[in-house]
């Protein structure tokens, strides 16, 4: 067997990354494609490699150099009109080769798992083509398959229907074929193609024609959970190198990303916190269908949606902010706030990094659950000349909570001393008695009007991806202020859709709530039969656990993430938590994935 490889395309959306370089040329995580994939194909017992070059050729050839003459035979063609012609050009230039071995077909611009090569070469089938179920992120040919993994169809860009998803597969583009296939089949197929339609084509074109002539010669094998990309441009490589990078930087190329794990779709995550039962498949629906106007118009500006806002939240207008996202809001009112904040620790660290350092007054409770109550901060900041205090509840990443009546006896208590109270009620609803715990209503503002609530849409709602908080307080004279630093335009139009139907979905988010509860006791005691987890009791949708030896909680992160492809949150590092422990912080999703989460535990 030997294998071709076609790397003579010159990668223009890579910009600078391939001024001077071809594209198999760019490293992702230090080793170039071009490395990487001769690495791996020197494990196989070929006759050749036989590397296509173009663009930037010599530069190419010059790096490889002799550096796997021990391992491959590597030979060279190439095509001079690389600027004028695509990928069935490069091929053609080696069908005379292409018919005289078995040939493992490859496009250079591939990052892939070892295990790739090995599935395709075991493979009975004497001509096949790796294909992965098809994903957001995918671009180029699909094909269609028949239950026998035929295919049926090759589906080029400009035939693609996005009702047809459901059927689809992409070709990974790397491809087994017989010499004998190649001799009777692909090449005259091949040339009759080139004459016929020109050499500014794809190889897959002639593919397409021989699916379509029902000779079962291609058979399609799927790559599973696999991992692969494709690079074409440098928001590819970005996500090849969360998806490729070492143990040691897995973790700081995830998290440096701050959500977007779409772009993931086989990945678990339990990072990031929102409601798993919420929104319902009806609210969906009703979104779906005006999705189009959403899209093509302009959102309304800030009176009316803080008109929306108060018919959705129960809050008078005049005592209400939407935002884009509580970080919006966050922002602005911490830019506001002057003289000593306390804090609690650890917590929700967006507040703390919004404010000057030198003004941070810190409650740190002195146990190993990081339980507090309204006495604790009311005994510790009686002294500490505080204008304002910052109240996470249920706190994060902790999972404590005060119940009401104790946040309105500290509300009382900092209202005496005008103390600003900011209590960030984005988990509220994930409590027991979530129905009655939240602080949202005129009356509760009214009466203690030093006080700001502010709730993280996102979270409790399943939202996140419209970008969606509020404000509230009584302070009206705040409130104005805040508007006046917001963009008119700060929601988009699907945030305020959402607010305008949300009312009638109230029942539905009432019952998910409900459910979430009952589901977040059920894995907490499954989480507390894993022997090397301590679990902390929360009333929210996240459990701090502190991870016993012989185990860190950087082990178990990363081997959760490359074993089983789930992505969890190390917090050791955390402001507040004891620095001779180790943390995680787990989320709270479905039962399925719970239970996904509980089983890959168990294998450690």
């Amino acid at each position: 067997m030997q294998a071709i490889i076609l790397a003579a395309g010159m990668g223009r959306r890579l910009g600078e990354l391939t001024k001077e370089n071809t594209k198999c040329m760019v490293p992702v995580n230090g080793v170039r494609l071009i490395d990487r994939l001769l690495t791996q194909l020197s494990q196989l017992n070929l006759s050749r490699v036989l590397i296509v070059v173009g663009y930037q050729g010599q530069r190419l050839i010059d790096h490889i150099g002799d550096r796997y003459a021990d391992r491959l035979n590597i030979e060279y063609a190439e095509n001079p009109v690389y600027d004028k012609t695509n990928n069935i050009y490069s091929l053609s230039l080696v069908k005379e080769q292409l018919q005289e071995d078995d040939t493992l077909l490859i496009e250079s611009d591939l990052i892939f798992s070892d295990r790739l090569f090995q599935l395709i070469t075991e493979d009975k089938n004497p001509n096949v083509a790796l294909v992965a179920k098809y994903e957001s992120w995918m671009d180029g040919t699909m094909v269609c398959i028949d239950s026998d993994h035929n295919i049926v169809n090759f589906v080029p860009k400009s035939a693609f229907n996005y009702s047809d998803i459901d059927t689809y597969y992409k070709t990974v583009n790397i491809y087994k074929f017989s010499k004998e296939f190649a001799r009777n089949r692909y090449v005259p197929f091949l040339e009759a193609y080139t004459k016929a339609v020109g050499n500014n084509e794809y190889y897959e074109n002639v593919l397409r024609i021989i699916s379509l002539l029902n000779s079962n010669d291609l058979k399609a094998l799927p790559i599973g959970t696999e991992k692969w990309y494709e690079i074409d441009d440098k928001q590819d490589l970005d996500i090849a190198e969360a998806l490729f990078a070492d143990e040691k930087d897995v973790l700081r190329k995830y998290y440096g990303r701050y959500g977007g794990f779409w772009r993931f779709p086989q990945m678990l995550d339990f990072c990031y916190l929102v409601n798993p039962y919420f929104p319902t498949q009806r609210l969906k629906d009703e979104l779906r269908s005006n999705f189009d106007t959403l899209l093509t118009e302009y959102p309304s500006g800030m009176k009316v949606n803080t008109l929306i806002a108060s018919k959705c939240f129960g809050v008078s207008e005049h005592y209400l902010i939407p935002g884009n996202g509580a970080a919006e809001l966050i922002k602005i009112l911490m830019e506001h706030q002057q003289g000593k904040t306390g804090f609690v620790r650890p917590t929700f660290e967006e507040y703390p990094n919004r404010y000057d350092p030198e003004q941070h007054v810190t409650f740190v409770p002195q146990n190993d659950d990081y339980r507090y109550g309204a006495d604790d901060l009311m005994h510790f900041f009686a002294d500490k000349d505080i204008r304002q205090l910052l109240l996470i509840n249920p706190d994060n990443p902790s999972g404590n909570f005060i119940a009401k009546d104790d946040v309105l006896r500290l509300a009382s208590w900092c209202e005496e001393r005008h103390i600003r109270l900011v209590v960030d009620e984005s988990f509220v609803d994930f409590s027991h008695n979530y129905a009655t715990n939240s602080l949202l209503s005129d009356a509760t503002l009214e009466t203690y009007p030093h006080m700001a609530v502010m709730k993280s849409i996102s979270k409790s709602y399943g939202v996140p991806g419209l970008r969606l908080g509020i404000l509230a307080s009584a302070d009206k004279e705040m409130i104005a202020r805040m508007k006046k630093e917001v963009s008119i335009w700060n929601l988009n139009s699907f945030a305020e859709f959402f607010m305008q139907i949300y009312n009638k979905h109230d029942s539905d988010y009432h019952r998910a709530c409900a459910k979430f509860v009952e589901e977040r006791d059920d894995f907490e005691s499954r989480l507390r039969t894993i022997p090397f987890l301590r679990v902390m009791p929360s009333e929210a949708n996240y459990f701090l656990c502190e991870v016993q030896p012989p185990y860190s909680a950087s082990d178990i992160v990363a081997r959760m993430l490359k074993q089983h492809n789930i992505l969890t949150r190390d917090c050791s590092r955390k402001t507040g938590l004891n620095p001779d422990k180790q943390y995680m912080r787990i989320a709270v999703r479905d039962h399925a994935d719970n239970s996904r989460l509980v089983e890959a535990l168990k294998t450690l």
